[in-house]
């Protein structure tokens, strides 16, 4: 019999590349990681991995048995989301997951719904980048999360993760008409490796130019008080575009960003994750207007 937790590290190997970086992702050492896919490759009778120096790959019976643990993996969610619901009510701590504007506008009346419907969770939250979220859920750090999509950016979460759209919003410029016209304009853009950075960098590039960039700055406060003493310009998004600080005009752009729910394929029927997308869903209904 082929142990779950055993499949769900050859899945992570097989994402993540490494057993090192496996380890790290799971808290185990690099020896207990490398233990347990030894026990695996003895349970599934073939090898599963082909070991050169410290480098380890997948062989195709290993590629074989990963298509297959994510169809166990999912299935086992699904029996632990009706277990769940068997019980009850949602009850217990529930690990949110949020972008900083969403965790300051968004998820402070949806904390409220959920207390007032659910007292018996225990809601947690973590802010964290969009583009970590299928590690953190796929690892068990989070149970649920708010991640966002750009346009010029394709989706981040991976086939082991379902979405639920919430909401869209649209995008601003500041003190320019176009994002042409700021070709020569110092600019502002969130740190590199974020999907606000690589949104900014590739919408100067539809619009033929790599921009100069002279700040990176993650907190859109931050970024609009900057654009108000003509440090730059930059892109801000509809939930930071509420109460812009005087002197800064804001230009609609025909650019949108998109808010879904994300969760492990199979876990969606949870109590506490319908609980939560339907507090989502509710808080979103209320979203401050953007000039």
């Amino acid at each position: 019999m082929l142990d779950p937790r055993k499949l769900h590290l050859l899945r992570e190997l097989a994402r993540r590349g490494t057993i090192a970086a496996v380890a790290e992702a799971v808290t185990f050492t690099p020896s207990a990681v490398s233990q347990q896919l030894s026990a695996l490759e003895r349970e599934a009778g073939v090898p599963l991995l082909e070991r050169t120096g410290r480098t380890v790959t997948l062989t195709p019976a290993g590629r074989l048995l990963v298509e297959h643990a994510q169809a166990v993996l999912e299935q086992l969610e699904r029996a632990s989301a009706a277990l769940a619901a068997a019980r009850g009510g949602p009850s217990g701590p529930l690990r949110i997951g949020a972008f900083p504007t969403a965790a300051r506008v968004l998820l402070p009346p949806a904390l409220a719904g959920l207390a007032a419907a659910h007292p018996g969770l225990e809601p947690m939250v973590s802010e964290i980048d969009p583009a970590d979220v299928s590690a953190a859920l796929r690892a068990g750090e989070l149970d649920v999360a708010l991640v966002h999509e750009y346009d010029f950016v394709p989706p981040v979460t991976d086939a082991s993760i379902d979405t639920e759209p919430l909401f869209s919003e649209p995008m601003y410029l500041t003190d320019r008409a176009s994002i042409a016209a700021a070709r020569d304009d110092a600019w502002i853009v969130n740190k590199p490796g974020t999907l606000c950075h690589t949104m900014a960098i590739r919408a100067c590039q539809a619009a033929g130019f790599e921009p100069r960039v002279r700040h990176h700055v993650d907190d859109f406060d931050t970024i609009l008080a900057f654009a108000a003493t003509g440090q730059g310009v930059a892109l801000v998004p509809h939930l930071a575009a509420a109460a812009p600080p005087s002197g800064v005009t804001l230009t609609r752009l025909p650019l949108g960003r998109r808010t879904l729910a994300a969760f492990r394929k199979g876990y969606g029927e949870h109590p506490a994750i319908r609980a939560a997308v339907a507090a989502f869903h509710t808080a979103s209904k209320d979203l401050p207007s953007a000039p």
